[in-house]
């Protein structure tokens, strides 16, 4: 198995640098010629093409950049853009740009905030694929699945489970504006991982253009290539148009919890005894730990605040019993809790007020920025001490942001090699540093 794993990386890894060893061309036809020919005639590709001297060539690029690192006046930008709206067009995109030697980013829509998706600095020309158009989220309740494309956002995928059914959910991430296609390709991971694992764990088949521009599902591709494409990371395999997932069981309402404490009131101790606990309590539950630097008692100082940002998928009085004995340090009193359904949980996650329109998931519109973020494992608690020494950095930078992911449940059960996205066990959780502001390199 490991052996045929890695003979399949050295034949199919394409996408990055699309690319020949024949340098010259058997005709004289031009790229888009090339696309013409190789796309679906009754859906003319033609208006999917858009040239960097186009009017709306600007418009496009920028829809779904989101950090402005990766936007100025020195920014490698593509030739062209092709906005597919057929598959034949993604197609067309594979094959003629392995036939013409140029570089191919794919973009799904989503978050990237490193830019992989439509930035090269190869120095060569590049074309970006955009699969926003291809958004569709097709739900089969008879089966508790559903096809979604690539390009959807995952606020898309929750608002059309929703519309279905009030108990399914796909466990995915708790931002609704990020991309299927890079979230399922990178593994995903959310507030009910700990129940049901991974994002990519609850996907069972795709659809994919591989490098000779044929579309395959995962009984064409082979086990190997399916096992690659999630967690695998995207734009390498071949060009995912949509995935198949499977849908899970939520109760009618959940319970959710915002509480925040400074080290004034003991946030290095909570946050030191959340470690021991966040990973072994219930599966059902699921606490987060944002880290920020904010202003103290004193205007001239400043403190460090932890906010524990939390669901459980049952009622509060049982939510309450279990931290009341598992994590009687955070203080957590029923005013401190509300129980709604699961569509607006999602809403709360995002910081969108409870009770807001659910039609708010259809939108893609985000606040862009100079960010920087950086992930690692945790697989050992970190001291007082040692957290201590976070919090003196945190407040000597004053701009990060460092959130704390826990894992356990499910996500101790499942085998690091079940898929490319998994740790190994023993894994406690995952944390997230943000740094914002222009002067970021």
């Amino acid at each position: 198995m490991k052996r045929s794993r890695t003979t399949l990386l050295a034949l199919i890894f394409f996408i990055v640098t699309i690319w020949e060893s024949n340098s010259s061309l058997a005709n004289s036809e031009t790229f888009t010629q090339c696309l013409t020919s190789k796309s679906d005639p009754k859906h003319p590709i033609s208006s999917a093409v858009i040239f960097s001297g186009n009017s709306s060539y600007s418009s496009v690029l920028e829809a779904y950049i989101r950090n402005l690192r990766f936007n100025t006046s020195t920014t490698p930008k593509p030739f062209l853009i092709i906005a597919a709206t057929h598959e034949s067009h993604v197609q067309a995109a594979v094959t003629c740009g392995r036939r013409h030697h140029l570089q191919m980013k794919i973009r799904s829509g989503g978050h990237d905030y490193d830019g992989l998706s439509y930035v090269t600095y190869s120095g060569k020309p590049f074309f970006v694929l955009d699969m926003f158009n291809l958004r569709s989220v097709n739900v089969d309740l008879a089966s508790k699945t559903a096809w979604v494309r690539s390009g959807a956002i995952l606020g898309e995928v929750y608002y059309y489970i929703w519309e279905k059914s009030k108990t399914l959910a796909y466990p995915a991430g708790i931002c609704p504006t990020v991309g299927v296609g890079g979230h399922i390709s990178g593994g995903g991971y959310g507030n009910i991982m700990r129940k049901y694992g991974l994002t990519v764990d609850n996907t069972i088949d795709a659809r994919m253009v591989d490098v000779n521009g044929n579309i395959l599902d995962r009984k064409m591709m082979g086990e190997d290539l399916y096992w690659a494409i999630n967690g695998g990371g995207g734009g390498s395999f071949g060009v995912v148009l949509a995935y198949k997932i499977n849908l899970v069981e939520v109760p009618e309402n959940v319970t959710v919890f915002r509480v925040s404490r400074t080290l004034e009131q003991n946030a290095t101790e909570i946050v030191h005894q959340w470690q021991q606990v966040a990973s072994v309590l219930p599966d059902e539950l699921f606490i987060r730990v944002v880290i920020d630097v904010v202003n103290g008692t004193l205007s001239s100082q400043k403190t460090v605040r932890a906010s524990f940002v939390g669901m459980f998928l049952g009622d509060a009085t049982t939510l309450l019993s279990i931290l009341n004995r598992r994590l009687p340090e955070l203080g957590l009193v029923r005013s401190d809790c509300t129980e709604t359904s699961w569509i607006q949980s999602v809403l709360f996650w995002t910081n969108i007020r409870v009770g807001t329109p659910e039609t708010v998931l259809l939108q893609r519109n985000q606040t862009v920025n100079y960010l920087k973020r950086k992930s690692d494992y945790v697989r050992e608690p970190i001291s007082r001490t040692g957290l201590e020494s976070i919090w003196k950095k945190m407040i000597e930078l004053e701009i990060p942001t460092m959130a704390f992911n826990p894992y356990g449940g499910m996500m101790g059960r499942v085998p690091s090699t079940a898929t490319r996205s998994h740790t190994e066990q023993g894994t406690s959780g995952r944390f997230s540093t943000v740094r914002t502001g222009e002067k970021i390199g």
